[in-house]
C-alpha cells in the first residue's frame, strides 16, 4: 500500500505585526517538481507563496483567502496523473480535482494551523479558529457528498477477526473499529462511536508489527542473508510460509484468520484470463505469475534440497509461494520507523481497512517517537456505524485487481489505458508544449470538465502531441483553416486507433454473470469498464469532429 510518505513540506504560517501570514512551497524533491512549477506559474503562482492575513479578515474575506491557499495546495499534493489529465487551460481548477486530492489538500492546511505553535496562536486565536472552522466545513461539504454506502451482513462471522482485535487490545492495540462482514467486500472495519477528523481511529504498537526484525531473529536468516541480491521483502515473504504453520508463533491468531486463498488476478482461472482477452490486464497477470514463477524457481527449491531442515519442501510448494506472494502484495504495508527506516510490513487488524476512492484515512505508515506505536488519523469523518475506509494509493483497476482481487466503486480517476507512442522525436522540438511528458495515456472522457472544441474531454498533452506530429511550428487554438484541418486529421487518427481497439474488446460476453466464478465475474466487470471508457473517447472524437467541421463550413 502506498503510505503518502511524500517529500517534506516546508509551508509555516509566520507571524506578523498585523497578523499572519501563510507560506507554501513546492519542494524541490518533489518528483513532479518541474511540471508542478510550470502549472503554479500558469495560474499566477511562484513556488513559493506567502498569502497575507489580517486579525481584521471579516469571515468572507476569509474564505476568499483560504480558496487561494487551496488553489496552490491542490497543485502541490497533485500525482501525475490528476497532472496528466488535469492540464487544461482556461478551467476551473477543478478539472484537477480527484477526491484524494480533495481531502489531502484541506487536511494538509487544518494540519499546517495545528502546528502552529500554542504561544503564537494566543493572539490570532481568533482569526485561526475561523480559518479552521472553514476548513471543517469544507471537509464536511465534502464527506456529506461522497458517502459510501456499506451493508452489513449479519448472517456472516467474523469470529476470527474479533479474536484478532482481542488479541491485538491485549498486546497494546487501541481502537475505535470493529470488524463485521461487509456486502460485497467481504470483512470492513465499522466505526464504534463518531469519529472526527483528527481523531485516531487505530494504534499498533511497534510490537505487533511483523517486520524484518523477526526474520533477523529466525533460524532462517543466516542462509538468507548470504544470497546475493536477496531483499528483505523476500526474506519476509519465505519467513511467512513457513511462521503460518508455527503453532508457538506471537502472531498464530493473525496468521489463522487469514483466508486459504486471497482471490487476486493472480489466482485467476483459465476462464477468467480468457474473458480479458482483448485487454492489456491479460498480459499483465500473465507477465506478472510468470515473474513469480521464475523467482520461485531460482530460490525455493535449491533452499529447500540444501537446508530441508529450515526449509521444509512440504512448506515450501509454488501453491504456498503464490499465497505468500498475494498475502504481502495485498496486505503489507511501508512503515518509517523512528530510525529513518522504510520498511515493509504486516500490520494485523490495519489488513481489514479496506480501500476507497472516498478515503477517511489517507495519511499513515510513520511511527511516532512518543508512543512508539502506528497511528491511523481520520482526514474526515466517519460517523457511528459507517465503514472507515483507507486510501491504499493512486491504483488503476487493473493493479487493484492483479495484487488485490477488487474494483473500487465509482468512477477511478487512475483507471486510464496507456498508449504506446514513441514521443522521443516530436519532444525534442523546441517549445513543444508536450515536452515534459514521455508517455501518454486516455482515460474517460466523463471525467473531464471541458468538452470544448480543441478540448473535447481528452487529455490536452496527448492532443498537443499529436498536433505537434503533424506541424512543427506552434499550434494556436484559434479559428485557422490550418488548425481545424489539423484538428480533423488528429481526431480522425484517434477514431481509428480507438475503433480497432474496440474490435478487440469484442462485444459484451454473454454469460450468465449471476453464476459465474468470482474471477470470471472480475473480468468482465472490467472489461465493461475498458469498453465504455473506449466508447466515451469514440464519442467525444466524433463530437469534436462535428464541432470542427462546423467551424470549418464557416470559414
Amino acid at each position: 500500500m502506498d503510505n503518502n510518505n511524500k517529500p517534506c513540506s516546508s509551508n509555516k504560517i509566520i507571524k506578523t505585526s498585523d497578523g499572519c501570514e501563510i507560506v507554501l512551497e513546492l519542494s524541490k524533491n518533489d518528483p513532479f517538481f518541474d511540471k508542478k512549477k510550470n502549472l503554479l506559474h500558469s495560474k499566477g503562482f511562484d513556488i513559493r507563496e506567502q498569502v497575507q492575513f489580517n486579525r481584521s479578515s471579516c469571515p468572507d474575506a476569509i474564505a476568499t483567502i483560504l480558496e487561494r491557499i487551496l488553489q496552490i495546495a491542490r497543485i502541490i499534493h497533485l500525482e501525475e496523473v490528476e497532472l496528466y489529465f488535469g492540464k487544461v487551460n482556461g478551467c476551473s481548477l477543478f478539472e484537477y480535482w480527484s477526491p484524494k486530492n480533495e481531502v489531502e489538500t484541506l487536511n494538509s492546511v487544518l494540519s499546517l494551523i495545528n502546528s502552529y505553535s500554542s504561544c503564537e496562536r494566543q493572539n490570532e486565536v481568533n482569526f485561526l479558529q475561523t480559518l479552521q472552522d472553514e476548513v471543517f466545513r469544507r471537509i464536511q461539504e465534502f464527506t456529506d457528498k461522497n458517502k459510501v454506502e456499506s451493508r452489513i451482513d449479519k448472517s456472516c462471522s467474523c469470529d476470527k477477526e474479533k479474536c484478532v482485535v482481542k488479541w491485538g487490545e491485549s498486546n497494546g492495540v487501541k481502537t475505535s473499529l470493529k470488524i463485521a462482514c461487509v456486502e460485497g467486500a467481504g470483512r470492513g472495519a465499522i466505526a464504534t462511536k463518531d469519529l472526527k477528523v483528527g481523531d485516531i481511529a487505530l494504534e499498533i504498537p511497534v510490537s505487533t508489527i511483523i517486520s524484518e526484525e523477526h526474520v533477523h531473529k529466525s533460524d532462517m536468516h543466516h542462509i538468507l542473508e548470504k544470497i546475493e541480491g536477496i531483499t528483505s521483502e523476500t526474506m519476509l515473504l519465505l519467513w511467512s510460509m513457513k511462521e503460518r504453520h508455527n503453532c508457538s508463533s506471537k502472531f498464530k491468531i493473525y496468521f489463522d484468520t487469514l483466508p486459504e486463498e486471497f482471490k487476486t488476478g493472480l489466482s485467476f482461472g483459465v476462464d477468467a484470463i480468457m474473458a480479458l482477452d482483448g485487454t492489456l490486464l491479460l498480459e499483465e497477470i500473465i507477465q506478472a505469475k510468470e515473474h513469480l514463477r521464475v523467482q520461485y524457481d531460482e530460490l525455493v527449491p535449491p533452499l529447500c534440497k540444501n537446508y530441508p531442515d529450515v526449509f521444509l519442501p512440504e512448506l515450501y510448494t509454488w501453491e504456498q509461494f503464490l499465497w505468500a506472494c498475494e498475502l504481502w502484495y495485498s496486505n503489507s504495508m511501508k512503515v518509517m520507523f523512528v530510525d529513518g527506516k522504510l520498511r515493509t510490513c504486516l500490520i494485523p487488524i490495519a489488513g481489514f481497512l479496506n480501500h476507497s476512492l472516498y478515503p477517511h484515512i489517507v495519511h499513515y505508515g510513520k511511527v511516532d517517537s512518543a508512543t512508539n506505536t502506528l497511528k491511523f488519523p481520520l482526514s474526515r469523518p466517519c460517523c457511528f456505524g459507517e465503514q472507515c475506509y483507507l486510501s491504499y494509493g493512486n491504483f488503476s483497476s487493473s493493479h487493484l485487481i492483479t495484487f488485490y482481487g477488487f474494483m473500487p466503486q465509482g468512477d477511478n480517476p487512475c483507471d486510464v489505458i496507456p498508449l504506446d507512442i514513441d514521443v522521443g522525436e516530436v519532444d525534442c522540438i523546441e517549445g513543444c508544449p508536450t515536452s515534459s511528458w514521455t508517455s501518454h495515456m486516455v482515460r474517460g472522457t466523463w471525467l473531464s470538465n471541458n468538452h470544448n472544441i480543441f478540448y473535447y474531454g481528452l487529455p490536452s498533452p496527448l492532443l498537443d502531441y499529436l498536433r505537434g506530429a503533424r506541424s512543427p511550428s506552434p499550434h494556436t487554438k484559434t479559428m485557422e483553416i490550418s488548425n481545424l484541418e489539423n484538428e480533423i486529421e488528429v481526431l480522425e487518427d484517434l477514431q481509428s486507433t480507438f475503433s480497432s481497439m474496440m474490435e478487440n474488446l469484442g462485444d459484451s460476453d454473454l454469460v450468465d454473470i449471476e453464476n459465474a466464478s468470482w474471477d470470471v465475474k472480475l473480468s468482465l466487470e472490467f472489461k465493461d469498464l475498458q469498453r465504455r471508457i473506449v466508447s466515451s473517447i469514440l464519442t467525444s472524437c466524433a463530437a469534436g469532429l462535428n464541432m470542427v467541421q462546423d467551424e470549418l463550413s464557416k470559414l
